[in-house]
């Protein structure tokens, strides 16, 4: 079904690539890629799917054959007949702002039939158990939803690979298990999958062979047995991420008055008639990590935004050291870290980001130098935001927040896409932070991360 020669790629603007990658997968086959940030995952997506050197720009070498054909001779068009792609943020794949519209999408413009058109829609919708929220706006929709709807609207085009890029990377636990059990039914049916991952307990009975990259080459070929029974020593010395999952269980203590640093009170919030948060009580103890936890559509975004300051609450309070804080002032006490990096950067450097905001004086220049060698990205220090790979804007972004000159962090989702050097690397720079007078909140679905550096979790069930 797939086959690589031989094949080489690299980057216009950079260095990065893969190197001589020979690979065949066969048809109904489930092949996952996983390895370190950078090794080579998604430049491999990107060369099955077309989108490198037709979009991404670079030089390459060796052949491509999908389904028989050579896809260097073949048009964009007609590669995403056979090849779809679904992309770690859905939200940059849409088109439509409503369901039925996004699903339809492709196959208008494939020339499909009004009847065709409307019997895809509907089978994709059926398939990926979207009924539900068909009238939703696809912006209102939680990560899961987003990820499946994404699915759906490939689905419709009956392409024979699907590739995935960080399927998971944003989902909750109840997300992970929709996704493998919609991979499940594709694998079951006949499809060829291939997923680029990080996050690979759930990948457990979908696989059937893992492969390992390192520095733009395939390193190693498991079997999914060999792969599961992977020592400790071995997977921590690859940069892997735990193969089987274990749940971060600490539950939050009782509150210790003279030693919380922010809480919140009865928080309740109505958007558009409908209930987001409701008598929410939260708090964080000084110099902590306190993770806040809960399904995708729950409203824990919304309260990290109530409690830095940038959305007003409905009804409740919010209090810093035991007192209450108008909203418009939490700011002055807060630094809320969004989860979406690409729309949090505004300087043309990493070294003029990570300054911006703060007193421009030797002390901080030092501190930010060091900061970026802890987190690797010193050699970074001159490139632009927007250049950085998915991982390294992750990491800057925390380093903002680390560096802002505010004592209550809170960080939404800072590990999504990381790997395990890269993710046990952000836990180690939180719990330093904490000895020096931090008090941090971490909005996340990542049980290793918690196990890391969290002390507590909250739970935020939906209303």
């Amino acid at each position: 079904m797939i086959e690589l020669r031989n094949v080489s790629f690299q980057y216009a603007d950079s260095n990065h690539g893969v190197t001589n990658i020979n690979l065949a997968i066969k048809a109904g086959e489930c092949v996952v890629l996983t390895g370190k940030s950078g090794c080579g995952k998604t430049t491999i997506t990107r060369l099955i799917n077309g989108l490198a050197p037709k979009y991404y720009k670079g030089t390459k070498k060796g052949s491509i054959r999908i389904a028989g054909k050579d896809i260097e001779m073949m048009p964009s068009y007609d590669i995403g007949k056979i090849v779809g792609s679904i992309f770690q943020d859905p939200q940059r794949q849409f088109f439509s702002s409503e369901l039925e519209g996004e699903i339809a999408f492709g196959c208008e413009n494939y020339g499909f039939s009004k009847f065709e058109i409307q019997k895809r829609t509907k089978d994709a919708i059926h398939k990926m158990k979207l009924e539900n929220i068909g009238k939703i706006s696809l912006d209102l929709l939680s990560s899961g939803e987003k990820q499946r709807a994404a699915v759906a609207s490939v689905y419709a085009m009956h392409p024979e690979v699907f590739v995935f890029d960080e399927p998971t990377a944003n989902l909750d636990k109840d997300g992970i298990t929709q996704m493998k059990n919609i991979l499940m039914q594709l694998k079951k049916a006949g499809y060829t999958l291939l997923i680029a991952e990080h996050r690979l307990s759930w990948t457990e009975e979908l696989a059937d062979r893992y492969l390992y990259m390192k520095d733009g080459q395939i390193q190693h070929e498991y079997s999914s047995l060999e792969f599961s029974t992977m020592n400790d020593l071995e997977r921590i010395s690859k940069g892997l991420r735990r193969i089987i999952n274990k749940p971060f269980t600490n539950q939050i203590p009782p509150p210790r008055t003279d030693n919380i640093a922010i809480q919140g009170e009865r928080i309740a919030l109505k958007k558009n008639k409908k209930q987001i948060l409701k008598n929410v009580d939260i708090f964080a103890n000084e110099k902590s990590v306190t993770a806040i936890t809960g399904n995708n559509g729950a409203g824990k975004t919304s309260l990290a935004l109530i409690l830095s300051g940038l959305e007003k609450s409905t009804e409740g309070n919010v209090y810093i050291h035991g007192e209450k804080v108008r909203y418009r002032n939490l700011r002055r006490h807060t630094y809320y870290c969004s989860n979406d990096t690409g729309t949090q950067f505004f300087t043309e450097s990493v070294s003029k980001e990570l300054l911006l905001g703060t007193k421009y004086d030797a002390e901080n220049l030092e501190d930010a130098k060091k900061l970026l060698k802890d987190m690797h990205l010193y050699e970074y220090k001159d490139s632009h935001p927007a250049s950085l790979s998915g991982g390294q804007k992750q990491r800057l972004a925390v380093c903002c927040a680390l560096l802002s000159g505010k004592n209550i962090l809170i960080l939404d989702e800072p590990t999504s896409g990381l790997d395990a050097e890269n993710m046990f690397l952000v836990a180690r720079e939180l719990k330093k932070a904490t000895e020096k007078e931090k008090t941090i909140f971490v909005i996340t679905h990542d049980e290793e991360f918690m196990d890391a550096c969290c002390e507590y979790r909250i739970n935020i069930d939906k209303t």
